[in-house]
């Protein structure tokens, strides 16, 4: 493999790749088991994928921001490693897929270079941190939130309070009360308010997706910024401590928020707080680079379809607050370019823009700062990359998750469904590619990475078995979501399952009666008028399957018939409860504690050595077959079953010695002192299983 010691800057990045190299290496050679290094890959970006022997990567790029120079460096990294695909996710993240595992160390280096990473793309981590793509030009935005993104993004990076918690943790912002980063759907949420001149938050938590979606609670309705990182670390050391770990089904912030109640969660805040390394961190935001929008004017050009050009203007570009200028919406079809459209598109923001863009959790893209009177001459030069295609962020503009194309989860197609409801509509409804009041999602599972479950119109792929146990890929049609800003939201109903290929129909049916009965109504409101019950009706002889067709048996986008194949999910880990996985696990925590400590990063060596503990009275819990479901549980049964029983640890309580990282903000002399106490309690548990070993054999 290729050495990365002469082309990393940096010498953290630099550890980190080498770190993944020489894991594959170790994987390969079999002194690795598959769930430790699947966990280990995840954490670093490298994510399998349907196909065997190849890998999906995810890059983090948080709050969708991506200078040309990094747009260039994508691409170029897609053709040399990939296929020349980008696809954008519903997370501001850029993918690409079909990559050879023994080359993604090499991959990471060269997307370093420009200073992009794949850090905690995926896995048990703080996930990538999402924004409004209108942050900073929004003409109601109190401030730019883009700042604090990236600050909160560069603290938690690394940091080892998010690297093995129970499940992913995802956090937005959003810059006005649109709440157009959807706060209420996330583990932790902020919209921008200013109260007598004083920036600051209001602050959702516990939200979430998937098969159960909850709405966040509000933890605080103003909240200085100066506060913002250290509430973000409260509320992960508390997830990391509570959260569920044993069924990845209940392992998410918001089953933790529903079992305990909001009040309960307040008070474990405050238990966590006088171990913080930090109480307030002002963020300089003055620190944050200006636009530099192009200066040199192009030369004026006459359009020859005027009515197109209007069309386009129309639907694809946004007021922005600076005067003179207009932010330019891509629309692009199910968040798909290509390496040349993205490298082409580098040198077009240069040329007419600020020299970056933002990507949107539509999986479009969002190009501020183009001047007002520039706008023909940009579109005209988007037309020739093909992506000048009217209709951003209208009810033509269809998201969805990649479903059966690449992911393991996969059910059904989705992005097979919405290529033909969107051509429907460009056909059948041609207005609606001017209508921004409806949303339509689609997802390829219940976990919905397509959003399904806030949108307006929503399918998600399912599948369905006949009477005569034949199987056919289906769709869960979903109505009445919506974003309804302010940090409050809904979830869509679930109305009614049918064949898939007879979703086009259920749309049909869905917007000629909104056409018909809305009168001129939202459609939240049409919806909420009608009832659930009321398109149950509608929709109910859809799903009759006693005559199903041959091609009713073949999922859209398919040739061959549908066979319903789910892998192994890797959406947010795996549990390793291997007792010599969790002893070694704890040694290499104590180490990294050991090199924080050397660095002078005293609070990273407190918590490495609080995670080595953790690891090692794991091992010995579980060698005792002791059901462990949470950290707190853990240092509750160890002291049951170990020290209240006599059996050689203690004499004092086990929770009460690891716990006191709680009680004194971190310094050098308790973290040395603390590493010394872990790594005692390391060799005596390692003993300890050494010892019950040779006695049972």
């Amino acid at each position: 493999m290729k050495s990365f010691r002469t082309e990393i800057e940096n010498p953290v990045v630099e550890k980190d790749i080498i770190e993944l190299e020489k894991k594959i290496r170790a994987f390969r050679e079999g002194e690795l088991n598959e769930e430790k290094f699947r966990s280990l890959r995840l954490a670093r970006g490298v994510y399998g994928q349907r196909q065997p022997g190849v890998q999906m990567i995810r890059i983090k790029l948080p709050y969708g921001k991506v200078t040309s120079h990094q747009l260039r460096r994508i691409a170029s990294v897609s053709d040399e490693y990939s296929t020349g695909t980008l696809h954008i996710t519903t997370r501001q993240d850029i993918q690409i897929h079909y990559v050879d595992l023994e080359r993604t160390p090499e991959l990471w280096a060269e997307l370093e270079r420009d200073q992009v990473t794949l850090r905690e793309a995926c896995g048990n981590t703080v996930r990538n941190v999402t924004a409004s793509e209108t942050a900073g030009i929004d003409p109601e935005e109190p401030f730019d939130v883009s700042p604090y993104a990236q600050a909160l993004f560069e603290y938690f990076l690394r940091n080892p309070i998010g690297q093995e918690m129970g499940r992913k943790f995802k956090v937005s912002f959003s810059a006005t009360e649109a709440d157009t980063g959807l706060s209420y759907m996330h583990d932790l949420g902020f919209i921008a308010r200013e109260q007598i001149g004083v920036r600051g938050f209001k602050v959702l938590v516990g939200g979430g997706l998937g098969a159960q979606p909850r709405h966040a609670d509000v933890l605080y309705e103003f909240l200085p910024q100066e506060q913002v990182i250290p509430l973000m670390e409260r509320v992960i050391r508390v997830f990391d401590r509570y959260g569920e770990r044993k069924s990845r089904a209940k392992a998410r912030m918001k089953f933790l928020l529903k079992d305990i109640g909001l009040d309960r969660f307040r008070e474990l805040l405050e238990e966590e707080t006088p171990g913080l390394p930090i109480r307030e961190l002002p963020i300089d935001v003055s620190d944050y680079p200006e636009p530099e929008p192009a200066s040199q004017a192009p030369a004026p050009v006459e359009l020859e379809d005027q009515a197109a050009y209007q069309a386009w203007k129309r639907t694809n570009t946004l007021a922005q607050k600076q005067p003179g200028y207009a932010a330019v919406g891509l629309r692009v079809f199910l968040g798909n370019f290509t390496s040349d459209q993205a490298r082409q598109l580098a040198g077009l923001i240069e040329t007419y823009a600020a020299s970056e863009l933002r990507l949107s959790l539509r999986q479009n893209i969002l190009i501020p700062f183009v001047r007002e009177e520039w706008l023909p001459n940009f579109y005209q030069e988007l037309r020739k990359i093909g992506l000048a295609a009217p209709g951003y962020n209208t009810a033509a503009d269809i998201t969805a998750c990649p479903g059966t194309d690449t992911c393991n989860l996969g059910i059904a197609s989705s992005t097979g469904i919405a290529s033909e409801l969107e051509r429907l509509i460009s056909v059948e409804y041609p207005d609606f590619i001017h209508n921004p009041d409806v949303v339509i999602k689609i997802s390829g599972c219940m976990n919905a990475c397509g959003q399904h479950t806030m949108a307006h119109i929503g399918f998600q792929g399912m599948s369905i078995r006949t009477r005569d146990k034949r199987v056919a890929p289906a769709l869960q049609v979903l109505l009445g979501g919506g974003n309804k800003g302010g940090g409050n939201g809904l979830f869509a109903d679930k109305v009614i399952k049918i064949p898939s290929k007879r979703g086009p129909q259920a749309l049909r049916l869905i917007l000629d009666d909104y056409l018909r009965n809305g009168g001129g109504q939202s459609y939240d409101a049409y919806y909420q008028g009608q009832g659930q019950a009321y398109f149950y009706e509608m929709l109910k002889p859809l799903s009759d399957i006693t005559d199903l067709q041959p091609e009713d048996f073949i999922d859209w986008g398919n040739q061959e018939k549908y066979e319903k194949a789910i892998g192994i999910g890797e959406c947010a880990g795996v549990v390793i409860d291997l007792v010599a996985t969790l002893l070694l696990d704890a040694e290499e925590k104590i180490a990294d504690a050991r090199e924080a400590l050397a660095s002078g990063k005293w609070a990273a060596s407190v918590y490495f050595a609080y995670s080595a503990q953790i690891h090692a009275a794991k091992a010995l819990l579980t060698s005792e077959e002791v059901s462990v479901n949470t950290h707190a549980s853990i240092l509750e049964d160890f002291d049951t079953h170990y020290v209240a029983s006599g059996r050689g640890f203690g004499p004092g309580s086990f929770r009460e010695a690891v716990l006191r990282m709680n009680q004194q903000a971190p310094d050098a002399d308790f973290a040395r002192e603390y590493l010394e106490q872990a790594r005692a309690f390391i060799s005596q548990a390692a003993a300890f299983r050494q010892k019950e070993l040779s006695h049972v054999s």
